[in-house]
């Protein structure tokens, strides 16, 4: 192993995750596929090993310090971009079955190439808008987690990802810093979403420092008809 790898396993072993060398190679391919990508199309501004590993890689596996995932069966990935989180999950723990969402085709054609080369099984990669994708009975209160990670404000997101979880289930917002003002205005949101509040966790990242908040709602019900509104309307008219 070399430096970085070795960093990443002391990471997540400290932190009760631990992975075999078959996923390290795993987390090399990605990264060697992600460099090649973003090459030729617009994936994410952070390429450096280094970065990669901790603000992609070790960031998007951190949700599982704060939500069992022996627990989850079926996960959501809401404008996954490039695969973060569901992708770095979904390798440290291969009993997931993903579904990624995004409405850009060629991050859908990306993610469908990276899951080929990763051998992952049970990853579908989805081409649409999530308003319109909620929708669909295949994918309406179905998923034991939802998250999505620095998409947009959290009264927004709701609307995005509550749709997508059955009753019971949880929707984990991963955010930068912590906003009270931002976690007031999602209230109404909430309500009207059926989701409920049951935990909100702070971290650090471990070299680069910066500030991780993930914020982590229950679903008490199912979705009202009415939402998730029309493809857009909840950029244009936040729920507030």
């Amino acid at each position: 192993m070399d430096r970085t790898n070795t960093w990443l396993v002391e990471q997540l072993g400290e932190r009760g995750v631990s992975i075999s060398s078959r996923q390290l190679e795993q987390f090399e391919a990605y990264l060697e596929m992600l460099v090649d990508w973003n090459e030729r199309m617009n994936l994410t501004g952070i390429t450096e090993r280094d970065a990669v590993y901790e603000k992609h890689f070790f960031d998007s596996i951190s949700l599982s310090f704060f939500v069992n995932m022996n627990e989850i069966k079926t996960i959501a990935d809401i404008g996954s971009g490039a695969g973060f989180p569901s992708v770095p999950l979904k390798i440290c723990f291969p009993h997931l079955k993903v579904v990624i969402v995004d409405s850009l085709n060629k991050r859908i054609s990306f993610l469908k190439a990276l899951a080929e080369r990763l051998e992952l099984q049970d990853v579908e990669c989805v081409h649409g808008r999530a308003e319109d994708i909620a929708r669909l009975p295949l994918y309406r209160d179905q998923f034991d987690l939802a998250t999505a990670r620095a998409v947009a404000r959290l009264n927004v997101l709701n609307e995005f990802c509550l749709p997508f979880v059955r009753p019971g289930g949880k929707f984990a917002a991963m955010k930068g810093a912590k906003s009270q003002e931002e976690m007031k205005e999602a209230g109404f949101s909430l309500k009207e979403l059926k989701g409920k509040l049951i935990g909100e966790h702070g971290m650090l990242l471990p070299n680069e420092g910066s500030e991780r908040h993930i914020v982590v709602i229950q679903k008490t019900g199912t979705t009202p008809q009415k939402y998730p509104r029309k493809a857009g309307t909840p950029l244009k008219q936040p729920l507030i």
